[in-house]
């Protein structure tokens, strides 16, 4: 192979094809034959590109972000669909209409969409942790924040922030506890809970995230519903935001992927190319712009592994408190575990434990 084709944009998708569909277990193929296997897989993935040349012929010239349909049709087809194809020996013929749908569907997939269902996907592969009712999430993370109490947008410094989160599903009037430069301060249930703050969107337990709609338009429904609304601004843009919350934490990984599948469903969602987070790891964007508030709200993707990084906010139309451009919030997600005491750092014991510390 030459230098030329090597650097093809065919072949760079192919790589990027071959990089997810190892983030996937194995198709399972014990009822085939290696060369019957191969031969199927062959089938299909003409299938695939001779319905992508049509689609191609069929549409106007599409733009660049484009090139993202091959390894986005690749990942679910060769890692998933087709070992389901395959292991039932199904022929791939020419006549087969149905499949045909099936793939042409599949291959319509575009932008956003694409990048937002190869997260879903990578989601969906990894392992559920053991979550306890008494244990407790731990969150390391950098945050800078913009406060507005003079009239003016001043963003802090960049603090890193250790809290943990109780899952105790009951009610609690102590929510969580945070630590910031080394201080502790215990979060108390806010105005209105007088008896304790259920699991919920403002206090979300692995376990009730876990019972969440997992089909996505349903989940959509489910947070337009529960989102608290803010005067002023878009309703969904505030689904958006609760989402990115979300992602930053341990999350079942189908309530993952149905959040993901969600977002996609969110109009003027769109990609960010070279998104930063706090600490300027750049990685794969999600956006979405608040235009009537001018407000935009940005997620942050490792390019390698697809993991959350962190977020960012930022004016997008001049204000009297800051001008557009000026940067509200930034987040960077380090650290994530399960733990079993508030105050105590994955690996270590709680500084003078005595025993396990209970939510109240």
């Amino acid at each position: 192979m030459n230098r030329e084709d090597a650097a093809s944009p065919e072949n760079r998708d192919d790589d990027e094809a071959r990089h997810l569909a190892r983030l996937l277990p194995p198709p399972v193929t014990e009822d085939l034959s290696p060369e019957r296997f191969r031969h199927q897989k062959e089938l299909l993935m003409n299938h695939i590109d001779a319905d992508a040349r049509r689609d191609s012929r069929a549409q106007p010239a599409a733009r660049p972000t484009r090139r993202l349909l091959r390894p986005a049709l690749l990942v679910p087809v060769s890692a998933m669909a087709l070992a389901g194809i395959l292991a039932g020996g199904l022929a791939l013929g020419t006549d087969n209409k149905e499949d045909r749908a099936r793939t042409t569907t599949a291959t319509a997939t575009r932008g956003t969409d694409s990048l937002l269902h190869r997260l879903s996907t990578v989601a969906l592969t990894s392992e559920a942790p053991v979550v306890r009712d008494d244990q407790f999430l731990y969150t390391r993370s950098k945050v800078r924040e913009a406060e507005i109490g003079s009239g003016k947008a001043v963003l802090s410094p960049l603090t890193e922030t250790e809290g943990w989160a109780p899952q105790d599903p009951r009610p609690l009037k102590k929510i969580g506890l945070t630590r910031v430069n080394g201080k502790d301060e215990v979060s108390n249930a806010p105005l209105g809970d007088d008896n304790g703050t259920p699991a919920g969107l403002s206090r979300p337990t692995y376990h009730w995230l876990a019972s969440l709609p997992t089909d996505p338009d349903e989940l959509l429904a489910y947070l337009r519903t529960h989102v608290r609304e803010d005067a002023g601004r878009e309703t969904d843009q505030i689904v958006f935001e609760q989402i990115g919350v979300l992602l930053g934490g341990v999350l079942p990984p189908k309530t993952a992927a149905a959040l993901y599948r969600a977002a996609a469903n969110i109009p003027g969602v769109k990609e960010a190319p070279d998104a930063k987070d706090a600490i300027g790891r750049t990685g794969l964007g999600i956006a979405r712009e608040d235009t009537k508030h001018g407000n935009r709200t940005e997620w942050v993707f490792d390019k390698d592994d697809y993991s959350f990084l962190g977020s960012r906010a930022y004016r997008t139309k001049d204000a009297p408190y800051a001008k557009a451009g000026t940067l509200l919030s930034s987040t960077a997600e380090i650290e994530h575990a399960i733990v079993d005491e508030a105050g105590q750092v994955p690996g270590k014991a709680a500084p003078g434990s005595t025993g396990k510390q209970q939510a109240g």
